[in-house]
């Protein structure tokens, strides 16, 4: 597959919802892990990351604005061990959960489907960080509906087991902005990353569509020692 420009895909799309990007920095020492929201309602405008433990969780900006929480409020980013989980809603607790009980990642994702949110029926794009004994790799996992029939889950995923530096692989909810929205298509996109992680914020962030972009959440976790450094951007201050 031909390595993309992230920041051109980015822009090409002016809404592809929610995204998850994974892969290695440019230098090779460290995992990259980038998270965003979008939104094209009020409700789901209506939005900030927050720190919760070593992960993040969203809440409304405006409390008095909030309307249907139940697909909008969610932890997207949990660490157990050296897994660091990232996902576009609840199912982030289920891996969480089943992984604690010796799940596996694939496993934990088979007891859930796509978003019951008609006629788009939203992807669950799902990843797994795993940084151990010098060594970084990660999964990838989108669970949607067959060409919007609710009647039958498509399961995907997707193993990377020896990222190159300055390399990732980048999934999102929606494959154009339409109405209704079509899901992702495909495998994960190969794209570049580069620079560290104050230049790779800036260009993803500076890349999303500046209507419908919400917040936006990036870590770089050394892969020597599993420390990280974590960045957060919220269109609503």
């Amino acid at each position: 597959m031909e390595i993309k420009k992230l920041t051109q895909d980015l822009k090409e799309n002016t809404y592809p919802g929610r995204g998850i990007v994974l892969g290695k920095s440019e230098d090779g020492k460290n995992a990259v892990i980038a998270y965003f929201i979008m939104g094209r309602s009020v409700n789901s405008r209506n939005r900030v990351f927050v720190t919760e433990g070593e992960g993040i969780r969203t809440e409304a900006f405006d409390p008095s604005k909030m309307e249907d929480p139940s697909l909008i409020i969610y932890a997207p980013v949990r660490v157990q061990g050296n897994n660091t989980i990232v996902t576009n809603g609840d199912q982030t607790d289920t891996v969480y959960d089943l992984m604690a009980e010796g799940k596996t990642f694939e496993e934990s994702l088979r007891t859930r489907e796509f978003e019951p949110d008609a006629p788009n029926y939203t992807p669950r794009i799902s990843g797994l960080v795993t940084v151990e004994n010098g060594k970084s790799c990660y999964m990838l996992s989108i669970l949607k509906s067959n060409n919007a029939d609710p009647d039958e889950c498509l399961r995907y995923t997707f193993s990377f087991d020896n990222p190159k530096a300055g390399e990732g692989h980048f999934i999102h909810t929606y494959a154009r902005d339409e109405n209704p929205l079509p899901s992702y298509e495909g495998e994960p996109t190969r794209v570049d990353i580069k620079g560290d992680i104050d230049t790779f914020t800036k260009a993803v962030w500076e890349n999303l569509n500046e209507d419908n972009k919400v917040s936006l959440f990036v870590r770089y976790i050394d892969i020597a020692t599993g420390k990280y450094e974590t960045r957060i951007i919220n269109k609503n201050k």
